[in-house]
Parts: C-alpha cells; sequence; structure tokens
C-alpha cells in the first residue's frame, strides 16, 4: 500500500523498522522478533539498506518474505551511494517486483574510509534528487524521507539543514520519519518550524528504545543526539547491570512516547535494532497500535 494511502487510511501510523542480519541464525531472530511485534499492527514494516547498497539483494527479498508472511506493506531504505541512476532504477524496479510498495529516499552515509559524501559518476548526489527520480518515474511507490530535529551531523547550520529538508518535501516526500532522538523539545521545535513554513506531510518521530548504555552513547554519538543529563546518569549507575540499563531505557521511552501521544503525533517509528522485548514492553503499556480511520 502507498505511503499516502496509509497516511489517509490512518489516524495513528506506527512503524517498525529491522536491519538485514548477515547469517541465518539472525535472520531466525528477525521473524522471531516480527512474530512478536505483528500482533500490534504496524502500518509498515521498513527495512534498512547496508553501507554502499552491500544488502540490496538482502533488503528486498526480507521486504519479499515480510509482505508474504505477515501481510503487511513494507518500505525498503535505499540510498545514492555507490550507484548511478541508471543502478536505482534497476533497484526501483527490482523493489516494485519484489513487492515493495514505499521507499525511505536517503543519500546515505560517506563510504568508510571517506570524511565526505561524492556521488559516483552518473548517480546522485542528494536525498531530493532520489526523491524527484522516484516521484516523477515510479510514482505507484511511496516516499519516505529522513528528517534531523537536531540537525543532520554533517549540517553546516540548522538553518540550512532545515531548508534542505523543506526542499525535500516539497519535491514530493509523503511523509518523513525522525532519527532517534531523547528530548522531545527537538521534536516539537523542529515541527513547528517546518510547519511555519507550510510542510503539511506528517513527521513521525523515531524512537530507538535505549536498551544497553553503550550502544546506544556509540549510536547518539554517530548522529549528534543529546541525551538528557540525569538519563546518562542514571544509565551511568547501571552500567554494569544490563538488566537495569534495559530497565532504565524502556521506561524512558514509554515516558517519552506518552508525552508525544499526548500531543498528538502523527505516528510513532519504532527503530526495534531485530529485537522484540523493548518494543513489546512498550507498546503494552501504552496500548499502542497503528489506529485506522473511521
Amino acid at each position: 500500500m502507498h505511503l499516502s494511502e496509509l497516511i489517509r487510511n490512518h489516524d495513528f501510523l506506527m512503524s517498525i523498522e529491522v536491519f538485514p542480519p548477515k547469517t541465518e541464525a539472525g535472520d531466525q531472530a528477525l521473524f522471531d522478533t516480527l512474530d512478536c511485534l505483528m500482533k500490534y499492527r504496524p502500518a509498515f514494516v521498513s527495512c534498512t539498506y547496508g553501507a554502499g547498497g552491500s544488502t540490496r539483494d538482502r533488503t528486498m527479498g526480507l521486504c519479499k518474505q515480510i509482505t508474504s508472511k505477515y501481510s503487511v506493506p513494507t518500505t525498503s531504505h535505499l540510498t545514492c551511494v555507490g550507484s548511478t541512476r541508471d543502478e536505482l532504477r534497476h533497484t526501483l524496479n527490482l523493489a516494485k517486483e519484489s513487492g515493495v510498495t514505499n521507499i525511505m529516499a536517503l543519500r546515505g552515509d560517506p563510504p568508510q574510509g571517506s570524511s565526505s559524501f561524492v556521488a559516483v559518476a552518473g548517480g546522485l548526489s542528494y536525498a531530493i534528487d532520489l526523491v524527484k527520480m522516484i516521484t516523477e518515474e515510479f510514482p505507484e511507490l511511496g516516499v519516505g524521507v529522513a528528517a534531523y530535529p537536531e540537525a543532520h551531523p554533517e549540517a553546516v547550520s540548522s538553518e540550512l539543514d532545515l531548508k534542505y529538508f523543506i526542499e525535500k518535501m516539497q519535491a514530493g516526500a509523503d511523509a518523513a520519519f525522525t532519527q532517534l532522538f531523547f528530548e522531545n523539545d527537538y521534536y516539537f521545535n523542529f515541527v513547528k518550524k517546518c510547519q511555519v513554513a507550510g510542510v503539511t506531510q506528517p513527521i513521525v518521530p523515531g524512537i530507538m528504545p535505549i536498551t544497553e548504555y553503550a550502544r546506544i552513547k556509540r549510536i547518539a554519538g554517530l548522529c549528534k543526539s543529546y541525551i538528557p543529563v540525569e538519563l546518562c546518569s542514571k544509565l551511568e549507575s547501571a552500567k554494569d547491570d544490563l538488566t537495569a540499563q534495559f530497565e532504565i531505557g524502556v521506561d524512558f521511552a514509554i515516558q517519552q512516547c506518552r508525552e508525544l501521544i499526548d500531543k498528538g503525533v502523527p505516528g510513532i517509528h519504532f527503530y526495534a535494532l531485530n529485537k522484540s522485548q523493548a518494543c513489546e514492553r512498550i507498546l503494552d503499556e501504552l496500548e499502542l497500535s497503528s489506529v485506522h480511520s473511521t
């Protein structure tokens, strides 16, 4: 189902993001996770795309399996990294053949060992170029894009980053899904600025439940996402106790999601990291699922 149709059909859009495992055991763990999370009726499942397009076939294969097994729409990530325009067109055709109905259009990170992004000859330089390609040449595919409430890590300024984001939305994106964040004010302030600038499409908050302090510190450092001092202090005090870290992180995510929902967000996009326990706890506590419009 096209992303625009999903938006029309749901008052609240809850979605789950997973990544392509590298082993058969990982595949089994992923589907065990999805078995647990399907009871919450996600509007769609998205699957990430490896660095430099390294998991293209795996991503498409997983999307096809997920759609077939669970009868749920899938969204494949697609980046500009390492691909010419013709190669991107080939991938988009492969997505359609695999039953993928939506694309998360991303520029992608620079290849390993590179300090900056450089498009290949005949390739695309920015996410907006990919958005335009999809909307013009593959209108049957819905388009999601990334949003950065705390600005993109490479941004020269938050003002310029906001300008580029607005241009992506104007280019035809159906919705945006944010990078992880732990301070809701960043999200609400960002959304307000976008609305003032005329953005009407949903901007869905992305939530990554903290289950391991060392891991989230590393991820937040890469994304330049602020972790509140009080939360850091609690996690630091439990640095030798993974169970306590999990409890602290999940309790925080529940409160964070509750505030977001109370203030009327259009949905929540959960970065599940191929594990179900944290998301299950949050979804149970909030009695949360995708809500169909009446």
